[in-house]
């Protein structure tokens, strides 16, 4: 598993092959797909390690900033936004969900649950941060970080994508009640 989601993070789903894995991981195709039916479903696997990782982060800035909702949404988005330069290929899930636009692929259900999880978080801080319209900003700031990480990688860090702070601080802001 972290040779695939190594490689398929640094190269794409679809540029890396089975044949590839098991030669990077120092095993054959047959020991791979004794633990996994297809590539798919390896596939799947992987983004849920990687979903799994980005929950466990709302468990970290709970712990870290406790009963300070505004503090915890102002820490996601300065931890989303380092983690997202054009160098690292940006977000993993992201990335699959561009690469993966067939509904019945099973990373799809992972992907969708992923990014419905994520959304609730961000949600859940506007709500408990007493912002207005929470939903609505939640919306307005998860599509901001998506478009971030795509602005990052296509435009590169002096892009749009780089002022993602300073633009979600001010509609945080004006949020406020």
């Amino acid at each position: 598993l972290a040779v695939a989601r190594d490689l398929f993070h640094r190269h794409g789903i679809r540029a890396v092959g089975v044949e590839t894995i098991a030669e990077a991981a120092g095993t054959n195709k047959m020991t791979l797909y004794r633990h996994f039916p297809s590539k798919d479903e390896l596939v799947a696997e992987c983004l849920r390690g990687w979903s799994q990782e980005a929950l466990a982060d709302w468990d970290r800035l709970a712990e870290r900033l406790p009963g300070d909702p505004r503090g915890q949404l102002m820490a996601w988005l300065d931890h989303a936004s380092a983690h997202d330069g054009s160098a690292n290929r940006g977000c993993a899930i992201a990335n699959a969900a561009v690469e993966l636009p067939d509904h019945d692929h099973p990373a799809r259900r992972v992907i969708e649950a992923d990014r419905c999880a994520q959304r609730q978080q961000v949600v859940r801080l506007c709500t408990e941060a007493g912002l207005a319209e929470p939903e609505m900003l939640a919306d307005t700031l998860f599509l901001m970080i998506e478009g971030a990480r795509v602005s990052l990688q296509s435009v590169g860090e002096e892009g749009p994508g780089a002022r993602l702070l300073p633009l979600a601080r001010n509609l945080i802001d004006a949020h406020a009640r």
